[in-house]
């Protein structure tokens, strides 16, 4: 089992513009061309914040066009935030705040030997790396830069604690770089972190 960020980036770093439109995403590539297809079959559980549910919640027409249901995904999904959201019909969702630790163990047991797939966005995900429970990193990047908007993963990780595993190229567009996270090699702050919890 393997936690995972799968996401996309611009060249950038700015995975969203500042108003969280992903308008400049979609006509880079395909997501059948990628790992994606392979990908989602592994995870049995996934979690994202406020800002990217609420992304799906206003696209729910869009994304139910693409893929034939306004929740495309079977797996239970952990949604964080510390604000009352619409609920999706049909969603298998549960919200929650507080320690992603907490979380991450329950994630643990309904995810079985499957993957969890930390979906976004960027602070989300580096407070599962904070906690020393990120395995890997699945990015995406487009050919396009945005100059601001909402950052890739806002913390300083320096070498070697990412470690390149492949690059797969997809077409004119959009390169995709996996790398494994060494969590013997976590930075001093985010062990700092950990050691405060």
């Amino acid at each position: 089992m393997k936690t995972q960020y799968f996401t996309a980036t611009s060249l950038d770093g700015f995975i969203a513009t500042e108003n969280d439109s992903l308008d400049w995403l979609f006509p880079l590539g395909d997501l059948n061309d990628s790992s994606y297809p392979k990908f989602i079959l592994d995870v049995g559980a996934l979690a994202m914040g406020s800002a990217t549910y609420e992304w799906m919640v206003r696209n729910a027409e869009k994304i139910a066009a693409e893929t034939g249901s306004t929740w495309p995904y079977v797996q239970p999904a952990w949604i964080f935030s510390s604000r009352k959201l619409p609920i999706i019909e049909g969603a298998n969702i549960r919200f929650v705040t507080g320690d992603v630790q907490h979380v991450h163990t329950e994630m643990r047991v309904a995810a079985g030997t499957k993957n969890i797939w930390i979906v976004g966005g960027g602070d989300l995900v580096g407070q599962f790396y904070d906690a020393g429970l990120l395995d890997e990193l699945i990015i995406q990047v487009g050919s396009a830069t945005l100059g601001k908007g909402k950052p890739l993963f806002p913390r300083r990780v320096l070498s070697p604690v990412l470690c390149l595993m492949s690059v797969h190229q997809m077409g004119s567009g959009m390169v995709e770089l996996r790398y494994k996270v060494n969590k013997g090699d976590l930075s001093v702050d985010s062990l700092k972190i950990i050691k405060l919890k």
